[in-house]
């Protein structure tokens, strides 16, 4: 049975925060300026205006990551979450969005938005399956969305976010 353990981004994860999310973006997408810039600069995009970013780690590799935007109080934004091809399949996106969460609310969150395109139906399942709920997109900073969902964390149990 494989390891996973999640864990606190460091600034020597920045090549694989950038190479994860780059490389399902560019399969997919165009890199938009936002990408660019938060992929590049996760400290300044990210952390310092009070966000997270936390990685995953499979037998001690890194595996996999998700990020949380401040977008205002008690909102964040659930952002660039990318596992690598290779550990795929082993519940790595689930644990980081379920860390994800309690990291949210460690850091005020009531509520965490994401944006995403209906192309990505994987991922659109697991968040529906862990409780994000989809409302209308509005405007965005990605021309590629076409999907925003929330979650509510008030509906989320202590116990699930401790798997």
């Amino acid at each position: 049975m494989k390891t996973i353990q999640i864990i606190e981004y460091r600034p020597e994860h920045q090549p694989y925060f950038e190479k994860f999310n780059r490389r399902w973006i560019e399969k997919y997408f165009v890199m938009e300026p936002v990408d660019e810039w938060v992929l590049t600069n996760p400290e300044e995009a990210l952390l310092k205006p009070g966000g997270a970013i936390l990685m995953a780690t499979c037998d001690g590799e890194i595996a996999g990551t998700v990020a949380l935007r401040n977008v205002e109080d008690g909102v964040f934004e659930f952002t660039k979450m990318a596992v690598d091809e290779k550990f795929r399949r082993l519940g790595i996106a689930e644990s980081l969005s379920l860390a994800s969460f309690a990291k949210a609310r460690e850091l005020g969150a009531h509520t965490v938005i994401l944006y995403s395109n209906s192309i990505l139906e994987p991922a659109i399942r697991l968040y529906e399956k862990i409780g994000f709920r989809h409302i209308p997109v509005g405007k965005t900073e990605y021309q590629r969305s076409d999907v925003k969902m929330k979650i509510d964390l008030s509906v989320i149990k202590e116990t699930t976010l401790s798997q």
